[in-house]
């Protein structure tokens, strides 16, 4: 006797799906990890720059008081300075005088470091012939100061 059903064969699967092009989810990752990358690299860079920047400004403040023969002209040079970085921090700040501008020297620190501290002698040892006592405590004041207002300025 005859069989007259058909052979049958086995299941074929087809063939495994390449590896390109992706999936569009992968995609997505992809240009997930793009923009994290170049946001990571462009912070970065603007934190180079800005670290590099203050370096600088450290340099040339330190440079202005190395240049400054005695204690008036160190006071001069450092509120000199002081008054660049607060202009760029705040364009009517550099106008300010007198105890306005110790005022603004202090900004929020409650100890007033600068209208009743080693500060004042900014406000018009510059202007002296001599200047009694150490300076040293000022201008280590008007240093931390000035990097501070730099750092506000580049942040």
């Amino acid at each position: 006797m005859i069989d007259s059903t058909p052979a049958l064969r086995d299941i074929h699967l087809p063939p495994s799906p390449g590896w390109w092009p992706p999936a569009p989810g992968w995609w997505v990752v992809a240009a997930f990890l793009i923009v994290a990358f170049a946001w990571a690299a462009r912070r970065a860079l603007r934190g180079r720059k800005r670290r590099r920047l203050i370096a600088a400004s450290r340099r040339e403040y330190d440079r202005a008081l190395d240049a400054a023969c005695d204690a008036p002209g160190k006071l001069a040079a450092a509120s000199m300075l002081l008054r660049r970085a607060a202009h760029a921090s705040d364009p009517h700040a550099a106008t300010l005088e007198g105890d306005a501008w110790l005022r603004f020297l202090d900004g929020d620190d409650p100890a007033q470091p600068f209208s009743m501290g080693a500060g004042i002698l900014l406000r018009d040892g510059g202007f002296r012939r001599e200047v009694a006592g150490d300076i040293a405590p000022a201008l280590s004041l008007a240093r931390q100061r000035f990097i501070a207002l730099l750092e506000r300025v580049h942040a």
